[in-house]
């Protein structure tokens, strides 16, 4: 990702690394808006708010009891909004972990019709000595919470939170308090309580700009009546990965000197010579830079430009914009109503200290990476498969706005069969997929192995068996394939439902499932013992195979872990109510064996009559 307003591409910044506190000070909330996610990065997200940043999402994938206490810890404190429909689905099972992400994850809509497309992160920080001001941060992103390899820019504010309303938060603080009214499922009421309070410390934060910068505004289109467009100016420089003809055109005519474009091939083709003539010189990334500095990658990854940016010149500044939006009708441009939610941050500064477009999109910043792009034909059925997507993504928004649930039953050993809990999508009215030749659905959690065909039942409105399953299988997110009828375009997705009749213990259940032996029991218990805001702790306690099976010794420093309890005992920080909170859903979880030692549970006791307060509702 490149990071801050120069666009030099040698100033990049991980995703995990924007989300870490600064120093001092430890994760207390947050609420992100995206277009789309996948369920691992989400995952990932809690990890690198709540314990430590590793190197890439990849990295803490691997650590499943540090993806747990992520999820734990940050369960009450974070909620992603996201556009409905379009979180990421896979064909094989996913980890019984993702129904841990169930109370984060709100799936909303737009209210002109259109995408829900922002992608910024707001989050609250505290000290960690419990004495002085709590702290902000704004990441204005281009990038979505999905595992993607494309190039993207952020810009990232900290601030302190004050006493004084700041007006130019407004737009965002107006988004905010938005989000709890745009859901398509139930929202929880702490998850709507939540945002509104972060929303209100969001009023009050004055931002330190990035250097160079004199100005920042902020700006939301598809909310309310303020629509932004970029300005007449000097010269453009635009960057955008989808294009229309009728924006460039708008775009270039206020550009009194011939503008420049940075896009995709796929998205310039579509346009016509004469639009793209509008503009001095039409770029696309190099193929080596598009794929990671010419790194191999997963074939199902994005890669390439995913970065939105317009640059302008007016007068002796610089007017730099970045945010969600592209260069569309349905994004931006003379209108006065656009359809997509999208997010705007504009830095203003000196050209003298900032450059001009040139220097940002030429040679010596950005264009180092760039070549010019090719005209050519666009491939023969590159709009049939346009039209086939349109149908799935129609198809996608009516199941979204079906009104439909999941109900789960005790279900009692069938033959062969294991007892365990039946899992039913229930529709409430009939739903007419026009141009569907397909339709399956499955627990995210079972894969496709499980899947059942849905056509017909959505048709007449029907009920549809998804099979018996493990307690800790059970979740509301439902993976939905759709194939076109006039082609074999093929949408995987997956939606979050309501579920009836949820049991209180299916909880339990999945940490039941990742702590199912001693040794993880005793490296999760280093993790929730490993001192708050100490990521370095944290991230050894998280490793794999690093217990060695004694329950006095872990981590391979040889220190007992009585001496953690002890330390924990003295802090009162709220780390052995977490211990108390493990032990106590493991017992609920019902599994044959025990992964607590005998031993530790004589000691427990100990620590659990010497606790200064009373232990309470854990469970």
């Amino acid at each position: 990702m490149v990071n801050k307003a120069s666009l030099d591409p040698e100033a990049r910044v991980l995703y995990g690394e924007s989300l870490a506190a600064p120093a001092g000070y430890m994760f207390d909330a947050a609420i992100a808006t995206t277009f789309s996610l996948d369920f691992e990065t989400a995952l990932a997200a809690p990890v690198s708010l709540a314990l430590f940043a590793a190197e890439n999402r990849d990295d803490i994938l691997r650590e499943p009891l540090a993806l747990l206490e992520g999820a734990e810890r940050i369960a009450e404190r974070l909620v992603v909004y996201c556009d409905a429909g379009h979180i990421h689905a896979q064909t094989q099972a996913q980890s019984r972990l993702c129904s841990l992400l169930e109370k984060m994850i709100v799936e909303v809509e737009a209210p002109q019709g259109g995408a829900f497309h922002p992608k910024i992160w707001v989050l609250r920080f505290q000290p960690q000595s419990g004495a002085g001001a709590r702290k902000m941060r704004l990441l204005v992103l281009s990038r979505n919470l999905t595992c993607d390899r494309s190039w993207d820019i952020s810009l990232c504010l900290d601030g302190d939170i004050g006493r004084k309303v700041v007006p130019g938060n407004k737009p965002i603080v107006d988004l905010l308090k938005r989000l709890p009214r745009l859901n398509v499922q139930p929202i929880s009421e702490p998850a709507r309580a939540l945002t509104l309070d972060v929303a209100s410390d969001l009023n009050r934060t004055e931002w330190v700009l990035p250097d160079h910068f004199d100005t920042l505004s902020l700006a939301v289109n598809g909310i309310g009546p303020d629509v932004w467009s970029p300005s007449a100016c000097a010269r453009m420089g635009v960057i955008s990965p989808f294009c229309d003809d009728a924006t460039l055109t708008h775009l270039a005519e206020l550009s009194r000197e011939k503008p420049v474009l940075v896009g995709r091939s796929d998205e310039l083709l579509t346009c016509s010579a004469e639009t793209l003539a509008l503009y001095e010189r039409v770029c696309v990334l190099d193929e080596m830079a598009a794929s990671e500095d010419g790194e191999e990658a997963a074939p199902e990854s994005l890669q390439g430009l995913h970065a939105k940016a317009f640059i302008q010149e007016v007068g002796w500044d610089t007017v730099l914009t970045v945010g969600s939006g592209n260069a569309t009708q349905a994004a931006l441009a003379d209108r006065k109503v656009v359809n997509n939610v999208e997010v705007f941050a504009t830095l203003t500064g000196k050209t003298s200290k900032v450059g001009s477009v040139e220097n940002i999109l030429g040679a010596q910043g950005f264009g180092r990476l760039l070549c010019p792009f090719v005209a050519g034909e666009p491939a023969a059925d590159a709009e049939a498969m346009k039209a086939a997507e349109r149908r799935l993504e129609d198809m996608r928004r009516a199941i979204c706005k079906a009104g439909l649930g999941l109900r789960c039953e005790r279900a009692p050993a069938d033959g062969e069969d294991a007892a365990g809990w039946r899992l039913i999508l229930a529709c409430k009215r009939p739903l007419a997929l026009a141009h569907i030749a397909s339709a399956f659905a499955w627990p995210i959690t079972r894969g496709e192995g499980h899947r059942r065909d849905v056509l017909q039942a959505l048709a007449v409105g029907d009920d549809v068996d998804l099979g018996v399953m493990p307690l800790a299988d059970l979740t509301r997110f439902i993976a939905i394939q759709l194939t076109d009828a006039a082609s074999d375009a093929r949408l995987l997705f997956s939606v979050g439902l309501q579920m009836e009749g949820m049991p209180a213990e299916r909880h339990a259940a999945i940490l039941r499932s990742i702590i199912a032996n001693r040794d993880a029991f005793f490296r999760y218990l280093r993790l929730l013992l490993s001192e708050l805001g100490d990521p370095f702790a944290a991230a050894l306690a998280a490793q794999s195979g690093v217990g060695t099976g004694a329950w006095g010794h872990s981590g391979g420093d040889d220190v007992p872990l009585l001496e953690d309890l002890v330390r924990a005992l003295c802090a009162g920080d709220g780390r052995l109510m977490a211990v108390e909170r493990l032990i106590t859903r493991l017992e609920a979880g019902g599994a044959e064996t025990d992964p607590v030692p005998t031993e530790f549970r004589a000691l427990w006791q100990a620590f659990r009559a010497a606790m200064p307060t009373e232990v309470g509702d854990v469970g």
